[in-house]
């Protein structure tokens, strides 16, 4: 689907009708539930009737943050004399179960112009204080009616004050996966060079210092993702008239320096690196996920899944794997990642491993769903407005 109908679809900014959409399952708990004496089958197979916490609220994203306090943003549908429009409010809650609201989108304007937004992400600061929100928007640019998609990032404070990015705009504009480098006051993000959504650029900007500015500039990515607690990020970079294979590069964000990993076959989506950076792993067609080694980038493996969404166990020996597109209805199950083994170039075609597919909650199927930081829970997306989370197992 498209922005342009995804926006319009959930903002109503066409005066569609409002979208009640399945919820995202958000959960804090310090501690799991001891699984001492427990099956593998019984850890994995928790009583979904029985969840340790539960959530009502109609949720778009939400992200942890260090100390495992959660920011998460809500539907929020109003209406005006020529329009049906959509702002998601932002609430914050601690780990006690206490929330409070940090926006309320009825009354976050820019201008005198209709718009709507969806949020579709968070990311927290190292220091756990500063939110970026990326947001999904729909204005309204002339009297005609004539509607402009974009994407943008909202920069906040944990006590939900709006700190100003570009002159006196709170929003900034075009950017993509921004992420805060450990000084807590420097923003990365990539902004679209060839559309749609196709090759990226990278850009700073420093929310004390002013002006934003071009990383690496002149060179050009299919995706980056940062490497937990560093100023580092694994980027997949491809010329600008995609005549060249993809590559995988280590690339330092603040001094600009990189060095390449490796020439890739192919590259469908998905990067991730692992929680304590030894890892990252990518899908290289629509079937096939490759993990490899950063610090020895010869080493990897292949994994016959099929496209999904997955993230990481903190041990780095296996994945969460939901086989689905993402935010669409699927299963959820452990994938085992097998020891990474060394090839050259030369090599004939790696093999590639069908590794077993551990259902987790009995195999039902769920819209989305997210690992806690400490890796004891999991927070899984199931049917409308339910906020679930059960002990994750081994």
């Amino acid at each position: 689907m498209s922005l342009r109908r995804f926006l319009s679809r959930y903002c109503g900014v066409h005066n569609f009708p409002a979208l009640i959409c399945a919820a995202i399952l958000l959960v804090v708990a310090q501690h799991a539930a001891p699984l001492q004496g427990r099956s593998r089958a019984e850890a994995q197979n928790p009583d979904i009737d029985k969840p340790l916490l539960n959530i009502d609220d109609d949720i778009s994203a939400f992200a942890f943050a260090p100390d495992g306090r959660i920011v998460y943003s809500a539907r929020h549908h109003f209406h005006t004399k020529q329009y049906d429009l959509e702002r998601d409010d932002i609430w914050l809650q601690d780990t006690g179960g206490k929330r409070r609201r940090l926006l309320q989108g009825e009354k976050f304007s820019r201008g005198n112009a209709a718009f709507s937004y969806i949020i579709d992400s968070f990311r927290w600061s190292p220091n756990g204080r500063l939110i970026l929100a990326q947001l999904l928007t729909t204005s309204v640019v002339d009297e005609r009616g004539t509607t402009q998609d974009s994407m943008m990032t909202l920069a906040l404070e944990d006590n939900g004050k709006e700190i100003r990015l570009t002159g006196n705009d709170n929003l900034l504009s075009d950017a993509y996966n921004a992420t805060w480098l450990l000084d807590n006051s420097t923003i990365v993000y990539l902004t679209e060079v060839v559309k749609p959504k196709v090759l990226f650029s990278f850009k700073y900007l420093n929310i004390a210092a002013g002006p934003s500015g071009f990383v690496f500039e002149g060179r050009t990515f299919l995706d980056a993702y940062p490497i937990p607690r560093t100023n580092w990020a694994i980027g997949v970079e491809r010329d600008r008239n995609l005549t060249g294979p993809p590559r995988l590069q280590r690339l330092e964000l603040l001094a600009q320096d990189d060095r390449e990993l490796a020439t890739l076959d192919g590259y469908e989506g998905g990067i991730s690196v692992s929680p304590g950076g030894k890892k990252v792993a990518y899908f290289i067609d629509k079937e096939v996920l490759e993990v490899r080694d950063v610090s020895e980038p010869n080493k990897f493996a292949r994994l016959r899944v099929g496209l999904g969404t997955f993230q990481w166990a903190p041990d780095e020996t296996r994945i969460l794997l939901h086989r689905a597109p993402e935010k669409k209805s699927g299963d959820l199950g452990w994938i085992d990642i097998p020891p990474l083994a060394a090839h050259s170039a030369k090599d004939q075609e790696p093999p590639v491993t069908q590794p077993a597919f551990v259902p987790i909650l009995h195999g039902l199927t769920f819209r989305d769903f997210a690992i806690t930081p400490d890796g004891k829970l999991a927070v899984i997306a199931v049917g409308k407005r339910n906020l679930l989370v059960f002990p994750l197992g081994r």
